[in-house]
């Protein structure tokens, strides 16, 4: 008899696995594409060495601004966040990573039962006695203590999968950390020349202020003289207040950058030290931009993008996994007895089991053919965003690229500007007082000459800022 239902059980088990495997759909793999441009253009074909191996302590070189990294890199709430979310990561990897190991469990169990008269259980007790003299307790206590062990076998490596899974979602984490720290130190280092520049301007600011008082009080002589209306007075002393006006503005510009800064940092608003005549003595760093294919290893974006795809196609085996038959092995090894004096006399109040269950999804189909089919559709999701971020870094580094080479060629043409106004700015005061030049020609000079020197500056600031924007777009400053 016991022969026979073991032959019905495995001929059970055989056909249900017969039936998984006809009904089991195809293991579906979206392939990336890895195809990447030679070169960003063909100025730069042969050049294979790359800025972002360069670390960034090495290529900013300002002390202050390297203080503010280093303060920013221990105290910055968003990078802190992406810390905890790290760990997250490695604790879901060691939750999988049990899942497929064996499940040991300790315990103990006190209870007492009182089965019905007309039960078999107790008719059985009552009338069989414990000994010959000694009728069965009534009610019936149970003491027991031992060892609970579970196991799903990973035939089909599910859980071996979900584990790698985990694992590569851990490394994504990391590398979106990474890439966290490339765009903090970016922001953090275009606000700081921000910060030069606008304490430049501000010196501009206030020396064409003075400029511009002296020039009133020269054209206020000039009016005693007869030489000049009220109105020439009214306008060099409308133009002094719209410089004061934007003095002040400068200020607020300045109180708002120092603020972000201090945000960046981690701390709150105080004066960021620094250096605002460096500023003039700056000059942009040259940048080796590498091949594109180097993208693939150096973007941390990238990387990221490559460790959720990875971890994507894993997901993907897991939910096919769910149509094959899962095998679970259950084992209990211990003590029990009626009396808690007994509970440990051997061999008779030994007990131990040890059952296997072999189960394959025969009707609820459908919501695992739902679980497989979402998998699938976030590996192609996973696909599209691979390419979406290569395309995109790439598309990134070009534009900086080309953005350096123009302002290169901006600088010189406003730097030319600025002497030209500035000559023109002491002929016009010169003509002015021997009378041979109006003053609206001084005005629309010395204007024309403080906005030439302000758009100097913007542009050596913008060129400094798109270095640094090149250097992060190759994938430095997170090493």
């Amino acid at each position: 008899m016991l022969k026979r239902r073991l032959y019905q059980c495995l001929s059970a088990a055989g056909l249900s696995l017969a039936f998984a495997a006809c009904k089991m759909p195809e293991l579906v793999v979206k392939n990336e594409s890895r195809n990447t441009p030679a070169s960003y253009s063909t100025a730069n074909a042969k050049d294979t060495a790359s800025t972002a191996t360069v670390r960034w302590r090495q290529f900013f070189t300002d002390p202050n601004l390297i203080a503010l990294i280093d303060t920013a890199l221990q105290n910055n709430q968003e990078l802190n966040i992406a810390l905890q979310e790290i760990q997250i990561a490695r604790n879901e990897v060691q939750i999988r990573k049990g899942e497929y190991l064996p499940f040991v469990g300790l315990g103990a169990k006190a209870e007492v039962e009182r089965p019905g008269r007309y039960t078999l259980q107790g008719a059985t007790e009552e009338n069989i006695n414990i000994q010959p003299d000694r009728r069965t307790p009534d009610p019936l206590p149970n003491y027991q203590i031992g060892a609970v062990a579970s196991w799903e076998v990973d035939i089909w490596h599910k859980l071996r999968n979900a584990r790698a899974a985990a694992a590569n979602r851990y490394l994504a984490t990391v590398e979106g950390r990474n890439f966290t720290v490339t765009n903090l130190i970016t922001e953090i280092a275009n606000s700081y020349y921000e910060l030069l520049a606008l304490d430049n301007q501000l010196t501009i600011t206030r020396q064409n202020i003075e400029l511009q008082t002296n020039a009133l009080e020269l054209v206020k002589l000039q009016k005693e003289s007869a030489r000049v209306t009220e109105l020439a007075v009214q306008r060099f002393e409308a133009q002094v207040h719209n410089t004061r006006s934007l003095q002040y503005n400068i200020q607020q510009r300045i109180v708002e950058t120092e603020n972000r800064i201090n945000f960046l940092v981690g701390r709150y608003p105080r004066p960021i030290v620094r250096n605002a005549a460096s500023f003039n003595d700056l000059v942009p760093t040259v940048v080796q931009v590498g091949v594109p294919a180097q993208l693939l290893q150096n973007r941390p974006d990238i990387r990221q993008a490559e460790q959720q795809l990875a971890a994507a196609k894993l997901d993907v085996r897991v939910a096919r996994a769910n149509f094959y038959p899962a095998l679970r092995i259950t084992g209990t090894a211990g003590f029990a007895a009626f009396k808690p004096g007994l509970v440990f006399s051997t061999p008779e109040s030994m007990l131990y089991s040890l059952a296997g269950d072999l189960v394959a999804p025969l009707v609820n189909r459908n919501g695992i053919k739902a679980v497989y089919g979402s998998a699938n559709a976030v590996q192609t999701q996973a696909v599209y965003n691979y390419e979406r971020t290569v395309l995109n870094a790439y598309v990134e580094v070009a534009n900086q690229l080309a953005n350096i080479n123009n302002l290169a060629l901006s600088y010189d043409e406003k730097a030319k500007a600025v002497q030209a106004l500035n000559q023109s700015s002491t002929i016009s005061s010169s003509l002015f007082r021997s009378a041979r030049a109006d003053y609206t020609e001084v005005l629309f000079t010395q204007r024309d000459a403080l906005e030439s020197k302000f758009d100097l500056i913007e542009t050596k600031m913008q060129q400094l800022n798109a270095t640094i924007n090149v250097y992060r777009a190759l994938g430095g400053g997170w090493q």
